[in-house]
């Protein structure tokens, strides 16, 4: 199996080398380059085509939120690269914006080593990183900066979900995994799965992240529920 390449975008070097240093000591994992502003981060993108962009959000210049639109949008069939997002809770307010712009995920700059590998391997594989810890307190703190549209007519697409199906679309907006969703609601995971994949297609979603927005946008979530 080949390794994951791995691109680190960040404006200071010496988180660079730490995350460098990290991931280098796996055997999967492979960083191919470096790049301390968004502009070379998409100029790096394209020329060394890594699997995983780790990218920071606030640098000089092009910001992370916008490197992350142009690498999606510059994305083809067959280089189509990942980019999970670095973030830290003072900064927690970018995070819905890089998440539009296309990122697959993001992560707490100060969490443990084994996390970073774990959200790069998944990420890779092409799920996204929507973990309770941080999804939940983000889009809590920061839903009511979200467009105002839960007092109006269903937007398009919720209403082509069934019951069962805006369910699990609850339950993946409080971060949990098809295992937990499948204990809660005593179902298969394999089920769980087909739920999860009939409600991205019916809303013309990427992934967990963007069911994670689109299910506070509608309402569907609201900031303080359970889970």
């Amino acid at each position: 199996m080949n390794a994951v390449r791995v691109l680190l975008v960040d404006d200071q070097p010496l988180l660079r080398t730490g995350f460098r240093l990290i991931l280098e000591a796996e055997t999967d994992i492979a960083v191919v380059g470096e790049a301390g502003d968004g502009a070379a981060a998409v100029e790096s993108t394209r020329s060394l085509l890594p699997d995983v962009v780790l990218m920071d959000i606030r640098m000089p210049g092009v910001d992370g939120i916008e490197a992350t639109r142009r690498i999606i949008r510059d994305g083809a069939a067959s280089h189509d690269p990942k980019v999970l997002i670095l973030t830290t809770f003072d900064l927690d307010e970018y995070v819905i914006e890089a998440v539009r712009a296309g990122a697959s995920g993001f992560l707490l700059k100060d969490s443990p080593p084994e996390d970073l590998v774990t959200a790069i391997r998944i990420v890779a594989a092409g799920d996204a990183i929507v973990a309770p810890s941080v999804t939940r307190r983000l889009l809590d703190k920061f839903a009511t900066r979200l467009p105002a549209v839960r007092d109006a007519a269903p937007p398009p697409g919720l209403d082509t979900l069934t019951e069962r199906e805006r369910e699990v679309l609850t339950h993946v907006a409080r971060g949990q995994s098809n295992a937990e969703i499948a204990r809660e609601l005593v179902v298969s995971e394999t089920t769980v799965k087909t739920h999860v994949g009939n409600v991205l297609a019916k809303l013309g979603l990427r992934d967990r992240v963007q069911a994670v927005v689109y299910a506070y946008e509608t309402g569907l979530s609201r900031p303080g529920q359970g889970g």
